[in-house]
């Protein structure tokens, strides 16, 4: 079983706290900019970043659905970890400052793949498909917190 990784990053016109404090905000915010790919989005502890348990269905592909439960920490300013209590993934989103009035964020996933052909598919085709869907939710994060 070897690591599955997918990374995409977003430099977005609004302060670094604007921008991490909508990601955060799982009661209101997040839920707008997720695209269809997420589904039974439920916030079932917390709401506002450390301390969230938050649900949804990830549908990657046509035939490969994730049920995720996270769990999110918040280790580092700046910094939201989503650890699903159903599977290894482990989303890092991470916001910085990238000059006046501008941030950078970058969402990186990782998750121990299968083993065998499978997991030779799922190593060279996953994270560009993860990095399409993630890039969709920056997209629609950039549109909301540049109003």
């Amino acid at each position: 079983m070897a690591q599955v990784e997918a990374t995409t990053e977003r430099v977005i016109a609004a302060d670094a706290e604007k921008v991490f404090d909508a990601l955060a905000d799982y009661s209101g915010t997040r839920a707008k900019v997720l695209p269809e790919h997420f589904s039974e989005y439920e916030v079932r502890e917390g709401g506002d970043g450390e301390g969230t348990l938050v649900h949804w269905k990830l549908q990657a592909t046509s035939k490969r659905v994730r049920d995720c439960l996270l769990e999110v920490t918040e280790p580092t300013d700046g910094q939201l970890v989503e650890k699903d209590r159903n599977s290894s993934m482990v989303t890092t989103w991470t916001v910085t400052p990238a000059g006046e009035g501008r941030s950078k964020a970058v969402v990186s996933t990782v998750w121990n793949g299968a083993g065998g052909i499978g997991g030779f598919f799922e190593r060279t085709f996953a994270p560009k498909g993860l990095s399409r869907i993630y890039d969709a939710v920056l997209d629609k994060l950039a549109a909301e917190v540049e109003k």
